[in-house]
């Protein structure tokens, strides 16, 4: 479990850092793994189902930015999102019932992984209350050089950003219309085996890759059991439940007086095809986010 130091300074400013969280031996194991996917992307001349390919992406020279539903396409990921390490951090921050959004798996090659634009994750997934969080694993180490995760700090007390543009949600705030002091950004260093952990309402993004070092990051989403999702009907109560990962079900949402702003009309794409329609981005080399 997190201390209360911890806990008080996710409260406040909506982040945290842990270092050491994986073994060196899961931290070569999750990099093996990894490489195996790359490799099978060489086959792949497209995005699908289990890639989202940079547009630079060729069979001599695989690039990859996203492996989709990691946690569903390999056990051992699978199995450390589970772990005691992992759900004992997220029950310290929203309680012992929690439920699983998704997991996705971004990689920044070196020189040139793609950027992502400054965005909130509550903007994409609106619950009746906001203990909704996202966890960060880190493969490689991530630095400013790399392209790491960059947050600013208390946002997640502040409104739902405007994320679309001439009607449509692209996943991504204009930079010079935001009310939000984006100089007061701060990057989110790891070391490989360190786990980040962000407020769903913070305002992040990360740049593009300058470095000739990888930038492999594991990334979950997951809500407390009585946050509902807002726009999505469940039509399947079971299914629903089996993405409780620890605790159990409840059919009583909690409804907290947290900001909402409805993802609508329903976008489709990983948040790298919303945003390359962009017309407004702050991070330099960001042409394929």
């Amino acid at each position: 479990m997190l201390t209360p130091t911890q806990t008080y300074r996710y409260r406040a400013e909506g982040y945290l850092a842990i270092e050491g969280v994986l073994t060196a031996d899961e931290v070569a194991a999750g990099r093996a793994i990894i490489d195996e996917f790359v490799d099978r992307s060489r086959s792949v001349s497209a995005s699908d189902a289990v890639f989202d390919l940079e547009d630079d992406h060729s069979a001599a020279a695989p690039h990859i930015r996203r492996i989709k539903s990691p946690a569903r396409a390999h056990p051992f990921f699978d199995a450390l999102l589970r772990s005691d390490r992992i759900l004992d951090i997220v029950e310290s921050l929203i309680g012992p019932d929690v439920r699983a959004l998704g997991s996705k798996l971004n990689l920044k090659s070196g020189q040139g992984g793609s950027a992502v634009e400054w965005h909130q994750d509550f903007a994409f997934h609106p619950h009746t209350n906001d203990d909704v969080l996202a966890i960060g694993i880190a493969f490689d180490p991530c630095t400013l050089a790399n392209g790491c995760l960059m947050v600013v700090p208390g946002s997640h007390t502040g409104p739902v950003l405007d994320h679309h543009q001439d009607g449509a949600f692209i996943g991504a705030i204009d930079p010079a219309r935001a009310p939000v002091d984006l100089s007061r950004a701060v990057p989110v260093e790891l070391d490989a085996g360190g786990v980040s952990v962000h407020h769903g309402r913070m305002l992040h993004g990360s740049a593009s890759n300058t470095s000739a070092q990888p930038r492999r990051l594991l990334l979950w989403d997951l809500a407390a059991v009585d946050a509902w999702p807002l726009f999505r009907t469940v039509t399947d109560l079971d299914a629903f439940n089996a993405d409780i990962v620890r605790g159990g079900p409840t059919l009583e949402p909690r409804l907290a007086p947290v900001p909402v702003r409805l993802p609508l009309p329903l976008p489709a794409g990983t948040i790298f095809e919303l945003q390359a329609g962009a017309a407004h981005r702050a991070f330099a080399g960001a042409e394929a986010s």
